[in-house]
């Protein structure tokens, strides 16, 4: 994962929404008129209307990896297509690079789609009487690329996604995982700053889609695109997320690291959300490790601070002694107690199953 929470905020905001509002109804510029804040379900309701988006404000930072979730109809996608601007929002603001998108004509908007956007869905929108290849190269055609530079780029592409030896393949030849393949590498042909992601792997299979996921984190850590993806799988966001912002009926509940989110959830949606999640695939040893005391005792091993506790919780929890904890420079920034790991992966569980 690239980056946490406190990194992603001093970096540049790519996408800002502020106060975002999708109403469905023919009554939805009178609710918003009226609304102070996040608007009332029933008062919706009672005016014709269903609120998709309810007073939404965030930012997301170059380079980071913002996973939007939540069960059906909580938003998400909703939320997803008014900051690319393929649903038009009902009211509030949304930047891109500093520009209003809700302020621009259709060429300005086409031109920042084309320039700045990549997408990718879960129905992949393949065009069946044309080749990987051809595929892949569209988008750039589109843009008025040479035939020759625009195939030389897809070639490029279908190496990049694992997909060299079918780029004379057509769709119905490909299995489920390598479509996909040929969407992400699709999107990714024109170069774009800012990665849009609808639930683009839940129609594969578990294995499939382990593979997905492992190939777009390799993707990312080569690419580092600013990415919005949409999932309603919270294993799935877990794996990517630089940060997760947990939705339901049109409102943000949380928007914050995995591990804050698991550790700290802001709301009792959000804690029963989470509370089946299994905690030490999810946690680093630096979100549970005490300040470092040199005066302290110390075991013989050490474990780097970014490990997840899962891979080192048996050779933490056999010591007696603290576990020193290491940067990347191999300094001891903390340790960690046997104790503590046990009480934080497991106590506060326990509390909630016996209350």
């Amino acid at each position: 994962m690239a980056s946490q929470g406190d990194e992603a905020e001093q970096r540049q905001a790519v996408i800002k929404c502020e106060s975002v509002y999708k109403i469905f109804g023919n009554n939805a510029q009178s609710l918003l008129q009226n609304a102070q804040g996040k608007i009332d379900a029933k008062d919706a309701l009672a005016a014709g209307c269903i609120v998709g988006v309810n007073n939404v404000s965030f930012e997301v930072s170059e380079g980071e990896l913002l996973v939007i979730m939540g069960l059906s109809g909580s938003g998400k996608s909703t939320l997803l297509r008014c900051i690319s601007r393929l649903t038009d929002a009902t009211g509030g603001k949304i930047f891109v690079d500093g520009q209003d998108l809700l302020t621009m004509n259709s060429k300005q908007l086409m031109e920042v789609r084309r320039d700045k956007m990549g997408m990718v869905f879960q129905n992949f929108g393949l065009l069946p009487h044309k080749t990987v290849l051809e595929n892949i190269a569209f988008p750039l055609q589109v843009k008025g690329i040479n035939t020759k530079d625009s195939i030389e780029r897809a070639m490029n592409m279908a190496e990049l996604v694992g997909l060299s030896g079918r780029e004379n393949y057509f769709p119905r030849e490909l299995s489920g995982g390598q479509q996909q393949r040929v969407g992400i590498a699709r999107s990714l042909a024109v170069e774009p700053d800012i990665w849009f992601l609808d639930e683009p792997f839940s129609a594969l299979d578990p294995l499939i889609r382990k593979e997905m996921q492992d190939e777009f984190l390799r993707l990312q850590s080569v690419l580092n695109k600013t990415i919005l993806f949409v999932t309603h799988d919270f294993d799935e966001a877990l794996r990517l997320a630089d940060r997760i912002a947990i939705m339901k009926e049109g409102v943000i509940e949380q928007l914050d690291t995995p591990a804050n989110i698991v550790l700290d959830p802001a709301t009792e949606y959000v804690r029963k959300f989470t509370q089946e999640v299994p905690r030490e695939k999810v946690l680093k040893i630096e979100d549970v490790m005490d300040p470092y005391d040199s005066t302290e005792e110390m075991s013989d091993i050490k474990v780097s601070k970014n490990a997840i506790i899962e891979v080192v919780a048996e050779q933490i929890l056999s010591q007696d002694k603290a576990v020193g904890v290491v940067d990347d420079n191999d300094n001891i920034v903390g340790s960690l107690h046997s104790s503590h790991v046990i009480n934080v992966l497991f106590g506060n569980r326990s509390q909630e199953q016996q209350g």
